[in-house]
């Protein structure tokens, strides 16, 4: 063998015939094949495996995309590339390009977290503020637009180069999403999989313009100040809380710590008198024909007791109550119901706003005297 043997013998085992990359790890994204001087032999193999994706880059463009496979690198399998080199007839000399091989592999159990409390603004509460926290999943979808947009000259790109990019991304979003949602403050920890669902719709399309799919998005947990939390429990108890019947749990409770109460033979006949015409009162509302009995046997019947108007009221199109006069009051405190929102109570004909039934006017304030009489 001669020297030009040789020496063509030595610069041709330079040159890689194999191009290929086995991962090791399990958060690497993209991988720049590294070789002499960049130089593949001309009909080199390439092995693309399962979960990968080979992307030729020449100079800065983006050239052709390997699926998973082996190819013998030719003409015939680079046509972009013999383009962009202008390889009219073939080339039989090593080439120049650069090699990196993308992981399109599901990545899993990604976290993200809204790193600043988001506020909002609720019709009852005024602005609140919640934060969010949960898990997504993603995959690389266009490895050629990843590795020009995202990846660039990076020899080694790891999903936590990647992460901090799409947790901002998703923590803009979700800020977005549940503003417009505009839902009352407790039903954003109670429909997480509808947000979860809507934002994952919003943010796709983002995800998709940098050659990522985003593939789940969960919502875990949406929390609040615990001030907050204790004004939303006490208002849901009071606004599914009969006060009528409250008021009269409480009286009875009243009068019988009263009647036992040691104080003397006045405070004993007024505990027996109370008891007496609570008596009278429960024995009517249980048990009509007991309660006329003991009217009877009374020497001195009470005065009946006055019959409280109910009113009827309109939330969100849907008819509530009935409720008394100091209910309607405290839903109209509570901003349950407002100056427009609709009532009916017996005796009127149709459905009228609140600002218009004359004894209602004064939850609005403002009230005046009607004007003096002449002199």
């Amino acid at each position: 063998m001669g020297i030009f043997d040789k020496i063509k013998e030595k610069l041709s085992n330079e040159f890689i015939d194999i191009v290929e990359w086995l991962d090791y790890t399990d958060d690497t994204i993209a991988h720049r094949f590294e070789r002499y001087q960049n130089e593949i032999k001309n009909g080199a193999q390439l092995i693309v495996r399962e979960g990968q994706a080979a992307v030729f880059v020449n100079e800065g463009q983006l050239a052709d995309v390997f699926t998973p496979g082996t190819y013998t690198l030719t003409t015939q399998n680079l046509p972009i590339l013999a383009t962009l080199k202008g390889w009219k007839y073939g080339f039989n000399s090593p080439f120049k390009a650069e090699v990196y091989f993308v992981n399109t592999h599901l990545f899993t159990d990604e976290k993200w977290g809204t790193k600043n409390p988001i506020t909002l603004s609720d019709e009852r509460f005024g602005l609140v503020e919640i934060r969010a926290f949960g898990t997504y999943a993603f995959k690389i979808s266009e490895p050629g637009k990843f590795i020009i947009d995202i990846v660039g000259t990076d020899n080694n790109f790891t999903n936590f180069e990647i992460n901090e990019h799409l947790k901002s991304l998703i923590a803009t979003r979700f800020t977005d999403t549940v503003g417009e949602a505009n839902l009352p403050i407790e039903l954003y920890a109670a429909n997480t999989s509808e947000l979860s669902e809507t934002c994952q719709e919003v943010m796709q399309p983002e995800f998709l313009s940098v050659g990522i799919s985003l593939e789940k998005f969960f919502i875990e947990n949406v929390s609040m100040p615990e001030d907050l939390k204790k004004e939303i429990f006490e208002y849901s108890r009071i606004d599914k809380l009969d006060l009528d019947k409250l008021t009269k749990f409480k009286t009875a409770k009243a009068i019988e710590v009263a009647a036992a109460n040691e104080g003397g033979t006045a405070g004993a006949g007024m505990g027996m008198g109370m008891g007496f015409v609570l008596a009278q009162q429960m024995g009517g509302l249980m048990n009509p024909q007991m309660g006329s009995q003991m009217q009877q046997a009374s020497p001195v019947a009470p005065p009946p007791i006055p019959v409280q108007i109910q009113y009827f009221y309109a939330v969100n199109g849907t008819q509530q109550g009935p409720v008394s006069f100091d209910q309607l009051k405290s839903l109209f405190a509570s901003r349950t119901i407002n100056r427009d929102s609709l009532i009916w109570k017996q005796g009127m004909t149709q459905w009228t706003s609140l600002k218009e039934v004359e004894e209602l006017k004064s939850f609005l304030g403002g009230s005046t005297p009607p004007p003096l009489p002449p002199q």
